[in-house]
């Protein structure tokens, strides 16, 4: 028998205690018979983060991330979507891929996750290979990201890390600060911008950018979502929130 409202799919999603953005945004990607069932992974907010503590502060949410996965376990999610994105990025594409195994090992279901999430969706576009990255992070995770993306056949031409000052923070970015950002980070010598960081409101700018700017421009979450529901045969088309999720 299947779960009378998630009788598509239940994904169990996992994101920091901090974190204010990714819950609301995937539930606006929601489409009906699928459900979200968010476990934080206890984070405390790190108050003036730095270039030197940045990683260790990441490392504190790395370590607490499969506490949640057997909490929301115990719903039985079909599958897992990971809404905290650095430490998919860490050490690489084998990083990323030794973090994923961990993280499906104990679950013993599928999970998508943002760093991979980004590059396949950059794939789907066809013709990507320079990009951007704006991140809400400090210059040596920036370092992370690149290198990652590096791994993946990208070559990351510029990038913008925000510095924000505690996790909290990050949500707190306006607008207009993050479409300044956008139009740094563009340039005839790029192919595509790619913003990561979950807690980032960027979901509607990033589909109203590709419109003004003409290319590719790439929220995190959003393409989580999409990774997730692709992964599980789920192809309906939702508008108004970018190419990704309208054309592929």
């Amino acid at each position: 028998m299947r779960d009378v409202l998630g009788w598509r799919k239940k994904f169990g999603v996992l994101g920091p205690s901090t974190n204010t953005i990714v819950q609301p945004d995937f539930e606006a990607m929601r489409p009906v018979g699928v459900t979200n069932h968010y476990s934080r992974i206890w984070t405390p907010d790190a108050q003036a983060v730095s270039n030197e503590s940045f990683r260790a502060g990441a490392n504190t949410i790395a370590d607490n991330v499969l506490d949640a996965v057997k909490s929301v376990m115990t719903a039985k999610p079909d599958y897992l979507v990971m809404g905290m994105s650095a430490v998919t990025f860490f050490d690489g594409a084998k990083g990323a891929a030794t973090f994923q195994e961990k993280v499906e090992g104990v679950s013993g279901v599928k999970l998508s996750m943002g760093s991979k999430a980004c590059a396949e969706a950059l794939g789907v576009y066809g013709g990507v290979k320079r990009i951007s990255i704006l991140s809400p992070y400090w210059p040596v995770m920036n370092t992370e990201v690149a290198r990652y993306f590096g791994d993946m056949g990208f070559t990351v031409v510029r990038d913008i890390p925000l510095q924000c000052r505690s996790w909290t923070n990050i949500a707190e970015q306006t607008t207009a600060t993050l479409r300044d950002a956008l139009r740094k980070l563009d340039g005839d010598d790029i192919d595509a911008i790619v913003q990561v960081g979950t807690n980032l409101s960027m979901v509607r700018l990033a589909a109203a950018a590709e419109m003004w700017l003409g290319k590719p421009v790439i929220a995190i979450n959003t393409a989580t979502y999409w990774h997730a529901l692709r992964a599980n045969g789920i192809n309906d088309k939702i508008e108004g929130l970018g190419r990704l999720l309208e054309e592929f």
